[in-house]
């Protein structure tokens, strides 16, 4: 029987980003560094766990820019010489906890370390998932990206049976799921993507999407205002930058722009610029930002909604397309993070600890 660690590889953040992270040991002050750092005892109620994937999530990027404020941040940043923050599934090693006994697979925020002490009440345990999915689905879209797109689409962007929506990120893990919620269990009568390559498009529009645009053909601004021609009442914002500012032009009067997330410039020192701002005041538009974890009360509930929706084929959610696991070496866990930002992942990207 393998002895309990009692030490575990942690990678810390070491210095706040400028651009791109970096993490390897030859870079000038690299952002992130791999350490060896000791395991607390059991406390009562504690748990023990051993990671087995974590969840990429561009929300991280900003937790650790030093230009973000921590009173204008939506969580605690990550500090100097701390762990990296990161969700993940992990499997129970040992207990002083009733209800999470040895071998239990729970959710929780271990960050980025390969064991680690978390107390029970921070623990999740995971049960099986419908038609053979994989527990990781609990981090995409049985988990924050699936809960973010339900409530950002039906909470704040007020969607109704018969609008006309566009959603940027449409191959990502909230993306692909905002596209199935509104044509599949909203019922909007038009929903049109935005993907970064004719592949992805193709994908988006299996999941039910109307259509679905490559914004990186030359031609893309010409195909935006033609599949929006008469304007669309929905533009749920994943990427920000020019395509926000393109959306701000397509919409309706007293339209709504969900501004989720805005990847296009978490490794940009440049600041974003709207040209089409003034279109918020002549058609008297909302920009609605929204944090998932405002919801998370009534998470149990919605998530029992996707399992229903996964059994009527509302929700098209499989092993081989709606994730992209990455086996990965704990030295190489940043470098599978990145990947988030260079846009080649269909769906959710997981790291998976080998």
């Amino acid at each position: 029987m393998a002895a309990t660690p009692t030490s575990t590889r942690t990678w810390i953040l070491a210095n706040h980003p400028k651009g791109v992270p970096t993490f390897s040991s030859t870079d000038e002050n690299p952002t992130f560094k791999l350490v060896e750092r000791p395991l607390p005892p059991l406390q009562p109620n504690q748990v023990l766990v051993k990671v087995l994937f974590f969840s990429n999530d561009p929300a991280q990027r900003p937790a650790i820019d030093a230009a973000v404020k921590a009173e204008r941040h939506y969580t605690a940043p990550v500090e100097i010489g701390q762990p990296m923050m990161a969700r993940g599934l992990a499997e129970v090693i040992a207990s002083t906890a009733d209800n999470l006994p040895k071998g239990t697979i729970v959710q929780a925020a271990p960050g980025w370390t390969e064991y680690a002490v978390l107390n029970a009440a921070d623990c999740s345990p995971r049960q099986p998932l419908p038609n053979g999915l994989s527990l990781t689905h609990y981090l995409g879209a049985f988990g924050g990206p699936g809960l973010t797109a339900y409530y950002g689409l039906v909470v704040i962007g007020e969607a109704k049976k018969g609008m006309r929506v566009v959603v940027s990120g449409a191959a990502g893990a909230t993306g692909s799921m905002v596209v199935q919620i509104a044509k599949n269990i909203v019922g909007c009568s038009e929903v049109i993507g935005i993907a970064g390559s004719d592949a992805k498009c193709r994908w988006v529009e299996s999941l039910g999407a109307d259509k679905c645009l490559n914004y990186k053909s030359p031609t893309f601004e010409q195909d935006l205002n033609k599949a929006t021609e008469g304007f669309v009442d929905i533009y749920f914002d994943n990427v920000g930058g020019h395509i926000l500012d393109l959306m701000l032009a397509r919409l309706k009067r007293y339209g709504v722009a969900v501004a989720c997330g805005s990847i296009s410039g978490y490794n940009s020192t440049e600041p974003t610029v709207l040209k089409n701002y003034f279109q918020v005041i002549t058609m008297r538009l909302s920009i609605r930002g929204f944090i998932v974890s405002d919801y998370l009360s009534k998470a149990q509930e919605t998530v029992q909604m996707f399992v229903q929706a996964v059994k009527d084929g509302k929700l098209k959610i499989s092993n081989e397309e709606s994730e992209q696991v990455v086996d990965t070496k704990f030295a190489d866990v940043p470098k599978t993070w990145l990947k988030l930002f260079e846009g080649g992942n269909t769906g959710k990207l997981v790291t998976k600890l080998v």
